[in-house]
Formats: C-alpha cells, structure tokens, sequence
C-alpha cells in the first residue's frame, strides 16, 4: 500500500513542486547573502548618471587613511543621500558614512557650522570640508580639499586681448574658471606689462589666445619663469588676417617655444573627416579621438574634443626640454598657410596634408631634482572658452592639463558629466498617432492574434 503511495502521481507531482520550493528558496537565500555582501549594481545610461567617476574612484580608492562623511539631515529624510554616500562607502573600507539628525544632535551641527539641511561634511584626519552640494561633483571635491594642503594659483595673463577670466560671454572663461575652483584651485589675472616678473604665488601660468603681440620684456619674464620651474600652459590661435578681429602673430613668444622645441606653425587646419559633422563640426573645428599616452591625455581613450580654429605644431627635444605629443589631427585634415583670405580652397595644390600635432606637453631640465620646468601648448585656444569647453572631453583636457603642471597627477581622470537631457519633442499630429497607437493599434492587433489562435484550435 505504502509503495503504491509513493508511485501515485499525486505523490511525484507533490515531491517535485517541494523540491522545486526548496531550490528556489536557497536560490533566493544565496542571492540574499551575496546581495547583502556584495554591493554590485550596472550602470547601462550613456553617461554614466548612476555611477561614480573615474576621478572619485581614483581619490577614494588611493586614502591612506580614514575619512568620515558626515551627513547632516533629519532623520526621517536620511534617505535622500544614502544612495550617493552608500557609493562611497563602497568604494573603500577606509570610507565611514555618518547620519547625523541636527534636531537630536546639535551639538555636532553647531561644530561643524551646519546651517541648511541636506549637507554632508567630508573628514580627513583633523580637516574637515563641507561639500559645496549633495552631488557627486560637491563630495568630491570635499575630498581633495581636504587632502591638498596650500594654495594653488591659477594665474591668466591679461593685457594683450586673451580671453577674460571673468568672462561670462562665449569667448570668456568663467566656466573654466568655476571647473578649477571645483578642483580646489585658486585664480587671478596677471598684467606682465606694469610689472614684467610672474608673481611668485603663481602655480601655473596660463596664456590663454593673445590677440595682440607681447613685448619682449613679457615674453623674458615668462622665459624665466618657466626655466626656474615654472609650469606654463600656451593656447595660441592661427595668426588669421582677415575679419574685424585680426590675430597678431606673437613672434617673440613663438621663437621662445621653438627655442624650447615646440614649433608653433603659422597656418589653419581644415578636418574634412566626416565624424565631425555628425557630431555637429564644421571643418574648421578639428575633432580628435585619440591619444598619446602622456599622463594628460592616457585616460581619454574613447572621449573626443574638439579645436575650434586650431593651428599645428612641430616638436622635437632639445639639449634641455623633453617634449611629448599630446594629440593629432585625422589623416583626412589638411592645412592652409593662407591665413588672409575670407574662405579656404581645399584643392589648393600649397596646402599640406595631415595628421597635424595640435598639442604637446614638455618639461625643462633645471639642473635641480624635482624642480622641472613644464609647460603644455596647444594650437588653438577657444576649445577652452565657455562656448566650447562644454564639449565632450574638452573640460576634462583643460583640467587635466593643468594637475599635470601643478604636479597633481593623482587628480589627473574623467570627470561626472551633467545629467543628459534627453526628452522628446513631438508635434501636435506625431503625438496622435503615438496615441491612437498605443490605445487602439496595439490593442486591436493582440485582440486579432487571439481570436486567430482560438479559431485555430477550435
């Protein structure tokens, strides 16, 4: 009777869905334990909006000693920073997150000069940084701030039309400007005209597309500050003639660059290469895509920028520099050196053929260990101006580009891009077609198949 129990079909089908329950239970028990202790999750957006920077990656997993997020909000709302600050935390066991309600623990508000809800305190050792905002780009910055101790000057130099620090305008570089404040960075104009020496509080020292030529007492105290150890980045247009605003040519500060190996040619590349003009370019615009493995540029692999008006560069060491190319123009560029006509005819048999070296990076040889001089060129200088360092890769070059010179190599990566705005803009009869497709189309389609398949089988 017993055997005839256990060979009932009853019998099997009870035994298989109990083994069944029982796999899908530890099933579920297992993915449990690991979820619980292992945080993974993949980030599938274009940008990456859910995800940490390379940049905050580098910082956080690179402490050598403990940090502490303080997070200061009510209680009941501790959830609006758990998920940013659980990011962290996951990063690097040295990460400790703290939630601190201010209503139950003043006192550690009033110690930290928390005034508004929703702000979260960044603690290295003894230093203490409040994050600018609750997002990826203000915590991180509290932990370089909190980790770089002194100053670090950015100084523009002024005077011979380069583009305004302050300027909010397209050609202005207050965007660059807000960039290196985020990264912790001082600024200031500098006039080399009152006063041919380069302020000693100066980290790095920016020429940023002079219109006008300097004089040579200018281009002398640059030369000396360079060559004690100074770090110095160049960004020089093409000399074009033509228009209401004409660029001077700057031969006294371009024969100091050929002295130090970085031959600033006097033309304009054209990139006929048509990926620029998918990504919205025109020709003048060169759009680059890959690097050299210089520190600057080794891990913009897969980012591309873009060079409004760029010029090329021939570089070659010297007895006393050591230079590397940062980038080049496509194979499909060419460039003109008739700079004073209003139009450029691309089968002009006198213009050259690319790739064109439109960056380059070089030090010199102080004599002293640890004292190197550096400086960075490039062939164009509205790349880093408001209306184009938005571009891509470009705010990521600019900043990049000046951790090299300050010797802040371990901030040297890609940074968080802004949230893409991606909606869709329909008119009045696109819209009523996705309706009447989603209410009546779809619908009426399954309704169909449906009563095909009970026809079928009847």
């Amino acid at each position: 009777m017993a055997g005839q129990w256990l060979k009932a079909r009853q019998t099997k089908y009870a035994t298989y869905a109990a083994a069944y329950i029982l796999i899908v239970l530890a099933v579920a028990v297992v993915v449990n334990v690991l979820a619980n202790r292992y945080n993974k999750s993949y980030d599938t957006t274009s940008n990456k909006r859910y995800s940490l920077s390379d940049q905050t990656k580098k910082i956080v997993k690179g402490l050598k000693q403990d940090a502490t997020i303080l997070y200061f909000n009510q209680s009941t709302r501790f959830q609006e920073g758990r998920d940013l600050l659980a990011e962290y935390s996951d990063l690097s066991p040295r990460v400790h997150v703290q939630y601190v309600d201010p209503d139950k623990e003043p006192q550690l508000a009033r110690a930290d000069n928390i005034r508004d809800l929703g702000t979260a305190v960044v603690q290295i050792g003894k230093k203490k940084e409040a994050a600018q905002s609750m997002t990826e780009e203000g915590i991180t910055g509290a932990f370089i701030r909190d980790l770089k101790s002194g100053t670090r000057t950015v100084c523009f130099l002024t005077g011979s039309g380069e583009h305004p620090i302050d300027g909010s305008d397209r050609d202005g570089l207050s965007r660059l400007k807000a960039l290196l404040t985020g990264e912790s960075y001082e600024t200031q104009s500098v006039d080399l005209l009152t006063k041919a020496q380069v302020p000693g509080d100066c980290t790095v020292l920016v020429i940023a597309g002079p219109t006008h030529d300097y004089q040579q007492p200018e281009v002398n105290a640059i030369q000396t500050y360079v060559e004690a150890g100074g770090r110095a980045m160049f960004l020089l247009d093409p000399p074009i003639g033509s228009g209401a605003s004409a660029i001077a040519a700057n031969d006294a500060l371009t024969a100091l660059l050929q002295g130090w190996g970085v031959i600033v040619d006097k033309d304009l590349i054209l990139d006929l290469n048509p990926i620029g003009q998918i990504a919205g370019l025109g020709p003048q615009v060169p759009l680059v895509t890959s690097y050299s493995s210089q520190p600057i540029v080794s891990g913009m692999r897969g980012t591309a920028t873009g060079f409004p008006l760029s010029r090329s560069l021939d570089i070659k060491d010297t007895a006393k520099t050591s230079i590397q190319k940062l980038f080049s123009s496509s194979d499909s560029s060419l460039a003109t050196a008739d700079l004073a006509a209003s139009s450029v005819n691309v089968n002009d048999p006198k213009n050259k053929k690319g790739p064109f070296t439109l960056a380059a990076a070089g030090t010199w040889d102080t004599g002293k260990p640890n004292e190197q001089g550096r400086f960075v060129v490039v062939g164009s200088s509205s790349w880093a101006a408001n209306r184009f360092i938005d571009f891509n890769g470009n705010s990521d070059l600019a900043l990049n580009a000046v951790n090299w010179l300050s010797s802040d190599e371990d901030l040297i990566s890609i940074r968080p891009k802004p949230q893409d705005d991606r909606r869709i803009t329909m008119t009045r009869a696109q819209l009523g077609i996705v309706r009447a497709t989603s209410q009546f189309v779809l619908p009426l389609i399954v309704i169909l198949i449906g009563i095909l398949v009970w026809w079928r089988r009847r």
